[in-house]
C-alpha cells in the first residue's frame, strides 16, 4: 500500500495493484474487472478505484443496469506523482536501496578476497620475522625478496587491476558480452555469486497469495462467474480430510469476491460470483494452469563453476585462519611482529568466525533447503491430485458443473449502456437522453 499526504497533512492510499491492474486493463474497468486481475477483495477494490478516481480526476459511468465503469486517464501515475511528494520521495528511496542492496551483496565476496589476503600477508610477516631471527637466515632460510622477477625471471607479478572488474555493477560483463553468448548474458558475476552461495536469492513464491488469487479471479470469470467449489480446490492449501466434502475450504473465495452458494435440484451446492460477471470490455481469455504449482527452492543461480570457486576460496580462507591460528599463538609473545600483524590478531576472532561461516552457512542451508522443498512438493501433489478429479469429472460432479454453467453470464457494458457519466454535463445527457434521433 503506497500512503501519499496532501499538503493539508491528509493521507491518501493508493494500493498499487489496483493501479496496476487498471493499467493492465486499458484503463476503463469495473470493480469486478480489477479485482479478477489483481485477486483483491470486491470491497477493498471498490474503495481503492473510489479514492484513485477522485485523485486523478477520473470519471465514473452509470450503464442502464446500474453497474458502475470507472475511466481513468492514461498518465493516472504522472498526476499522482506531481500531486504528491511522498510518492517522489519513495521512488526516490526505492532508487538508493537497489544501490545499497547492490553494495551489500557484493560486500561478502570482497570481505572475503580481503580476508584471505590479510591473513596471506600476515602469514608472510609472521615467516619473514621468525627468520630474520634465527642465526641461519644466510644459510638456506626463508628469503623473501619484493621483487617478483627475481630468481630466474619466474615470479609471480601481480596488478591490482586485475581484479578491478570484480567490482563493477555488471561484473565486467560489457567486455565480456562480446565473448559470450545469449545464454550467459545474464550470468551472475562473482561477487553476486558469492552472495548468492551464502544466502541464496529469495523465496521463489514470494508472490504466491497473489498468484493465487489472481489465478481464482481469472477462474471464475473465465466460467462465467459460477463456480463449483471442486474447480476452485486445486489453487487452495487449506482443504482437508475435514472440510472437503462440507465445502467451507470455499469460504475465503466468497468472502473476497463477494461470492453467494446456490443450490441445485439434486441438493448439490455451486457459487456465482455477480461482480465478476460484468466487465467494461471484451476481455481475452487467459490460459489457467490446472493447479497453483509452487517453485521448488533453488540453493543458488551461480554457476557450477561460481560455486566451485566459491568453496575453494572458502576452504582456502578456512585453511589460512587455522594456520595463522597456530602461528600467532607460537610466535605471538615472543617476536615483534609490526603493526599489520598486531591488528589482524586483534581482528583474529573475526576472521575466523567469517571462514567458518563462509562454509558453514551454505552447508546448513543446503539440507534445510533439501526439507523445505520436500514439503513443498507434498503441497503441490495434494493441489494436482484435487485437479485431476476434475479431468473427467465423475457423475455427479460432472452434474454439478452443468448446474453452474446455467447460472454462468458474462455481460460487458457498451458505450450504448451507458446513461450517465461525470465527465459530462448532467442536463446536456439529459438532453440527449430524451431527443429522438434520425430515424427515430
Amino acid at each position: 500500500m503506497i500512503v501519499a499526504s496532501e499538503g493539508s497533512g491528509m493521507s491518501v492510499a493508493f494500493n498499487p495493484q489496483i493501479m496496476t491492474a487498471v493499467e493492465q486493463l486499458d484503463y476503463v474497468v469495473t470493480v469486478g474487472d480489477v479485482a479478477s486481475q489483481a485477486g483483491l477483495e470486491i470491497n477493498q477494490t471498490q474503495q481503492g478505484l473510489l479514492t484513485l478516481a477522485s485523485e486523478v480526476e477520473g470519471h465514473l459511468q452509470v450503464a442502464e443496469s446500474g453497474e458502475i465503469v470507472f475511466a481513468f486517464p492514461k498518465q493516472f501515475r504522472t498526476i499522482l506523482r506531481n500531486k504528491y511528494w511522498r510518492l517522489r520521495f519513495q521512488s526516490w528511496l526505492q532508487s538508493i536501496w537497489q544501490v545499497l542492496f547492490y553494495l551489500i551483496r557484493i560486500s561478502f565476496g570482497i570481505i572475503l578476497i580481503l580476508s584471505i589476503l590479510l591473513m596471506l600477508v600476515a602469514i608472510i610477516a609472521i615467516i619473514i620475522a621468525v627468520n630474520s631471527k634465527s642465526d641461519n637466515d644466510n644459510d638456506g632460510g626463508f628469503k623473501f625478496s619484493g621483487d617478483g622477477n627475481r630468481g630466474g625471471g619466474g615470479g609471480i607479478f601481480f596488478w591490482p587491476g586485475d581484479i578491478f572488474w570484480l567490482l563493477s555493477p555488471d561484473g565486467g560483463r560489457q567486455k565480456r558480452d562480446k565473448k559470450r553468448s545469449d545464454k550467459n548474458k545474464n550470468e551472475l558475476n562473482f561477487l553476486e555469486a558469492i552472495f548468492s552461495f551464502l544466502f541464496g536469492d529469495g523465496n521463489p513464491n514470494e508472490d504466491l497469495e497473489e498468484k493465487r488469487w489472481q489465478t481464482l479471479g481469472s477462474l471464475i470469470r473465465h466460467n462465467g462467474g459460477a463456480i463449483a467449489a471442486e474447480q476452485a480446490a486445486p489453487y487452495l492449501d487449506n482443504v482437508t480430510k475435514f472440510n472437503r466434502d462440507n465445502e467451507d475450504y470455499i469460504i475465503p473465495v466468497l468472502a473476497r469476491f463477494n461470492g453467494y452458494p446456490q443450490v441445485s435440484p439434486s441438493g448439490e451446492l455451486i457459487y456465482t460470483f455477480p461482480n465478476l460477471q460484468v466487465s467494461a470490455q471484451e476481455r481475452q481469455s487467459t490460459t489457467l494452469s490446472a493447479y497453483l504449482r509452487e517453485k521448488p527452492w533453488k540453493f543458488s543461480q551461480a554457476s557450477s563453476g561460481q560455486k566451485i570457486a566459491a568453496i575453494a576460496l572458502g576452504g582456502v580462507n578456512l585453511i589460512l585462519a587455522l594456520s595463522l591460528g597456530v602461528m600467532l599463538k607460537t610466535y605471538g609473545a615472543e617476536l615483534d611482529l609490526g603493526t599489520l600483524v598486531y591488528f589482524v590478531q586483534s581482528i583474529y576472532g573475526v576472521l575466523v568466525t567469517y571462514a567458518i561461516g563462509f562454509l558453514a552457512i551454505p552447508l546448513v542451508r543446503y539440507f534445510w533447503l533439501q526439507e523445505r522443498n520436500q514439503k513443498l512438493e507434498q503441497r503441490n501433489g495434494d493441489r494436482q491430485q484435487r485437479a485431476k478429479l476434475l479431468q473427467p469429472p465423475s457423475p455427479p460432479l460432472k452434474a454439478k458443473l452443468e448446474f453452474a454453467q446455467e447460472w454462468a453470464t458474462s455481460t460487458v457494458i457498451t458505450p450504448a449502456d451507458i446513461t450517465y457519466r461525470t465527465d459530462q454535463d448532467s442536463l446536456e445527457q439529459e438532453f440527449k437522453r430524451f431527443t429522438p434521433t434520425q430515424g427515430d
